[in-house]
């Protein structure tokens, strides 16, 4: 009788969980999200723009009607270990402009996902944003060895599945049916980066942040996908 196909064995090892500690990058720093940041986030959002409501469009929570409806959310989110919440501080203006967390940890499947990304007008498209967003991956593949990296977003965030496949994340497929936000009904896309894979998307995100990567008025000279391609 002949063996059924199973998977490759692999190293079981619990991974750790990821510690509230500081990262810095070149253009940005993430700071373990605190209720104290809750004064520069609200600022952050308020920018007059139709860009900072839409920015909430297809998170849990938010836009927040006042600077103490934010604070409480602060102060609650940043308690939580699982989302674990990071304040994202550009260098450039030294000013918490939004948050992304780490989140559905699963230290024996080596599995975690990067999530509850917000990021206000000003620092959209950024490459504090690039680099904060890659801490947070760095730390989780490099740091503290998790074998798949997750992304997760709604079906219609354009935006967010752009980001996804920008940085390197592959495409799974939907989850139909998936959830109900905000009273609507979502469907959710999946991609991943799997430890083969994340060498290559972590060699050309450092190529990309590269300052010799930039032009004087700040464009970059080649983008992701054309540096990931150059990498073989």
């Amino acid at each position: 009788m002949s063996t059924p196909p199973i998977g490759p064995e692999v190293d079981t090892t619990p991974r750790p969980l990821p510690a509230r500690v500081k990262l810095r990058g070149t253009y940005v720093e993430l700071e373990p999200l605190h209720r104290r940041h809750a004064d520069e986030l609200w600022r952050a959002a308020q920018t007059g723009d139709s860009r900072a409501d839409a920015s909430w469009t297809y998170l849990g929570y938010g836009p927040f009607p006042s600077a103490d409806a934010m604070a409480k959310f602060v102060a609650d989110f940043a308690v939580s270990h699982d989302p674990m919440a990071w304040a994202v501080r550009p260098v450039a203006t030294g000013v918490v402009s939004g948050w992304l967390t780490l989140m559905d940890i699963q230290p024996k499947n080596a599995a975690i996902e990067l999530g509850n990304i917000w990021l206000a007008p000003v620092m959209q498209r950024t490459r504090a944003a690039t680099e904060a967003m890659f801490l947070l991956l760095k730390l989780a593949a490099d740091d503290l060895g998790y074998r798949r990296l997750v992304w997760k977003c709604h079906a219609l965030n354009a935006p967010s599945k752009r980001a996804a496949e920008r940085l390197g994340f592959t495409y799974e497929g939907r989850h139909r049916a998936h959830m109900v936000v905000k009273g609507r009904l979502r469907e959710t896309d999946w991609y991943s980066i799997t430890d083969s894979e994340w060498p290559r998307c972590r060699d050309a995100i450092l190529a990309w942040l590269d300052p010799a990567n930039f032009a004087p008025d700040g464009t970059a000279l080649r983008g992701l996908a054309e540096i990931r391609a150059g990498l073989g």
